[in-house]
């Protein structure tokens, strides 16, 4: 199962500078408890924003570089690979970038997103989803508060 997670503001902007332009933490919380004890799939530069894999998931980064080395993630140079490691009943979850999600946008079984109630400064946004293929399945809104300064709304859709 190929699984997307992401956060996107209102315009579907999902990052500026290789980075999420809001700070979010029940967004975060929301992340961290998805895919704790999960396979994330990143391309090199999400990973290099996040400066090194998250703790209690298995990390691997998907990037055209042969000559890449890291200590604390697996390296897959293809969708191929990835696909096949799929095919074996684990469930992997598709952390971008943008380059990423477009390409498993074609294969993707679930999509679970946060919508922020604003609109930032970007120079990135999610690929282009045919909502034709999908069904919402689940939606938990949230109201700003002090640590939260938007409005924003997990939902998780399967494909039809």
């Amino acid at each position: 199962m190929i699984i997307f997670v992401w956060a996107q503001d209102r315009a579907g902007n999902i990052g500026k500078d290789n980075k999420m332009p809001w700070h979010l933490p029940g967004d975060l919380q929301f992340f961290k408890k998805t895919t704790t004890g999960k396979t994330l799939v990143m391309g090199r530069k999400t990973y290099e924003s996040l400066g090194k894999a998250l703790p209690n998931r298995k990390t691997i980064v998907l990037t055209r570089d042969k000559e890449l080395q890291l200590d604390d993630a697996e390296i897959l140079h293809s969708r191929d690979e990835v696909l096949a490691l799929a095919k074996t009943g684990e469930p992997i979850y598709i952390a971008g970038g943008a380059e990423i999600y477009r390409l498993f946008m074609d294969v993707a079984d679930q999509l679970i997103v946060t919508k922020i109630d604003a609109e930032f400064d970007a120079d990135t946004a999610f690929p282009e989803v045919d909502w034709e293929n999908f069904s919402e399945v689940a939606k938990e809104p949230h109201e700003k508060d002090e640590k939260n300064k938007y409005n924003y709304t997990f939902y998780t859709y399967e494909r039809n």
